[in-house]
């Protein structure tokens, strides 16, 4: 059984999103640094509202699926088919924009911590076009198996000695662990050959494969094809995201205004037919609105946009 080696170290950069939202971005955070099939990973991690109370609001996807995974505070999303979802701590909605989706994700709280992740996988093109769909999942669906020294790892995607995860299976078959170690402690698990994977630390630091390379805090690292995964905690101990999943091969690209991952242009991009069809939602109602049959792009005055006020006083692009 080969153990995968650390290849390359992407540290997470300062950035902003959203409406403002103070994050720290490691894969995504330039159009190269991508890892088929993930194409971005975000950390938002505060206990001071001004960096996070104005939040996600109405934006679109397509293509794509986006995975937040909460680990302290409140957020709730809607979306322009009419579904509102509420994550709390330790749990995970795993949605699927695919032929397109417009939501929000706002906060839910005026004060204390907010943190948690965003994770973004590419689709393969002939599921690019299917209908979106989300699933919230509650902490409590998610199984945990012990490890030494206390530690324990959570199982959200793929499957851990003989435990699987509330996700797995599909296209990209992805792995989504969140290993927790005491200082010292091992984890060992297999994930299937072929597979890109990667690791994120976001408390401690660790040691990585047999070759014991370092990995830094809030700092991912790509890691060499094998079956085998092994991560050891320094002395003060590491917290560390472990995700895994199929190539999806293709040309991966970001539009900017909607965020849009795609195969081919003709599958995936939002073309000026879409933008002239396509619902934009009204977060602060909750109604889907049109302005003269057009979808407004966010941020731009010039065609519709204007501003609401959300529950704690942030605005909320939506069309009058």
């Amino acid at each position: 059984m080969t153990t995968r080696e650390l290849q390359r170290v992407i540290p997470s950069i300062p950035a902003s999103d959203g409406a403002g939202v103070k994050l720290r971005r490691s894969l995504g955070s330039t159009q190269t640094l991508r890892h088929d099939p993930f194409l971005m990973l975000d950390e938002f991690f505060s206990d001071d509202p001004d960096d996070y109370l104005a939040g996600f609001p109405s934006h679109p996807h397509r293509g794509f699926e986006t995975v937040t995974y909460m680990l302290d505070g409140h957020m709730q999303h809607k979306d322009n088919h009419g579904n509102t979802g509420d994550l709390g701590p330790g749990d995970v909605q795993w949605m699927t924009a695919a032929a397109g989706i417009i939501h929000s994700e706002m906060p839910q709280q005026s004060e204390g911590r907010m943190r948690g992740f965003q994770l973004w996988l590419n689709l393969p093109g002939k599921e690019k076009m299917k209908p979106a769909a989300y699933r919230d999942i509650k902490s409590q669906e998610i199984p945990a198996q012990p490890l030494d020294k206390g530690s324990q790892v959570r199982i959200i995607a793929g499957s851990f000695r003989n435990t699987h995860g509330p996700v797995h299976g599909g296209s990209t078959d992805p792995y989504y662990f969140d290993v927790h170690l005491a200082p010292g402690a091992v984890f060992e698990g297999e994930i299937p050959a072929g597979h890109n994977a990667f690791l994120y630390v976001y408390d401690g630091e660790a040691l990585v494969g047999e070759e014991r390379k370092p990995l830094a805090n809030r700092a991912a690292g790509l890691l060499s094809d094998g079956s085998k995964i092994r991560i050891e905690a320094k002395d003060k101990g590491a917290r560390v995201l472990v995700l895994a999943g199929a190539l999806m091969g293709g040309d991966i690209t970001t539009a900017a205004i909607a965020h849009l991952a795609h195969s081919t242009p003709p599958e995936s991009l939002f073309s000026s037919t879409d933008f002239n069809s396509y619902v934009t939602v009204n977060v602060a109602e909750g109604a889907p609105q049109r302005k003269n049959g057009r979808m407004a792009a966010p941020g731009n005055p010039g065609l519709g946009i204007t501003p609401k006020m959300n529950v704690l006083g942030k605005p909320v692009l939506s069309v009058p």
